[in-house]
C-alpha cells in the first residue's frame, strides 16, 4: 500500500464513507472495539479515526485522542464533534500511524477499526500502537483477515494486486499482527456481515 493511494482513496470516500463504507462497518465491530475499552475511565488513542463515526461509542468519562492521515476525512470528525457535543474527545488530529507523537505508555486503551489493511508498514503501525499502550493496557484492532482456504481465499489473491486501486489489502492474513508484537491475544470475535471481519483483543504484558 502507497501512502499517496491511501490518501487519494479518503480524498475520493470521505463525503459518501458514512452512508456507504461506516454504515456497513459501524456498528458491530467499532461498538465492540469501544467496549472494551469502556471497562474503567481513561485515556483511549483511536488510530484511523476517520469521519468520526466510532467516536459516540466510547465512555463519556474517558478522554479520547483520535488521529488520522486523511484531513478530508478528519474534517468530518471534527464536524462530528461539534454537532454531537462529544466533550469526551479532547484531540483530534493529523498524523502519520507509523510515527505516533506520544510518549511511551500514553494510553489505557488503543483502537485501531478498519486500519491495518489500509496502512502502509502495517508492522510500524502495530509497534506504534504496542508503544504508547501503557502496560497491562487493551489493544482492539477490527480488520478483514484473509481465508486460510477455499474460495474467499482465491478471490483474494485475486484482488490482491489491485491493492493500491481499491485502497486497502485483501489478502493479509492474521498472523501478520499477531506474529509481529509483545501483545497477547485475549479473545477474538468473527464479526458480520459474513464473517468478513474480525476483532482481535490483545492486552499489553505487565
Amino acid at each position: 500500500m502507497q501512502l499517496e493511494s491511501i490518501l487519494k482513496s479518503y480524498e475520493r470516500y470521505a463525503p459518501v464513507y458514512d452512508q456507504t463504507f461506516g454504515w456497513l462497518l459501524s456498528f458491530r465491530g467499532r461498538s465492540m472495539a469501544a467496549g472494551v475499552t469502556n471497562r474503567v475511565p481513561g485515556r483511549v488513542l483511536e488510530v484511523g479515526v476517520g469521519t468520526g463515526i466510532s467516536l459516540n461509542y466510547y465512555r463519556k468519562e474517558h478522554q479520547v485522542h483520535g488521529i488520522d492521515i486523511s484531513p478530508h476525512m478528519l474534517e468530518r470528525a471534527r464536524r462530528r464533534v461539534l454537532q454531537k457535543r462529544l466533550n469526551h474527545v479532547t484531540h483530534l488530529e493529523i498524523m502519520d500511524a507509523r510515527d505516533i507523537q506520544y510518549p511511551d505508555d500514553s494510553f489505557d486503551a488503543v483502537v485501531a477499526a478498519y486500519v491495518m489493511s489500509v496502512v502502509p508498514e502495517p508492522a510500524k503501525v502495530l509497534g506504534e500502537i504496542e508503544r504508547v499502550c501503557k502496560p497491562g493496557g487493551d489493544v482492539v484492532i477490527v480488520n478483514h483477515f484473509a481465508a486460510g482456504k477455499g474460495m474467499r481465499r482465491n478471490l483474494e489473491s485475486m484482488l490482491a494486486p489491485l491493492s493500491n486501486k481499491l485502497g486497502w489489502r485483501p489478502d493479509m492474513p492474521v498472523e501478520e499482527i499477531l506474529h509481529n508484537t509483545d501483545l497477547y491475544e485475549v479473545k477474538r470475535h468473527t464479526l458480520p456481515p459474513l464473517g468478513l471481519f474480525t476483532m482481535l483483543h490483545l492486552r499489553k504484558p505487565h
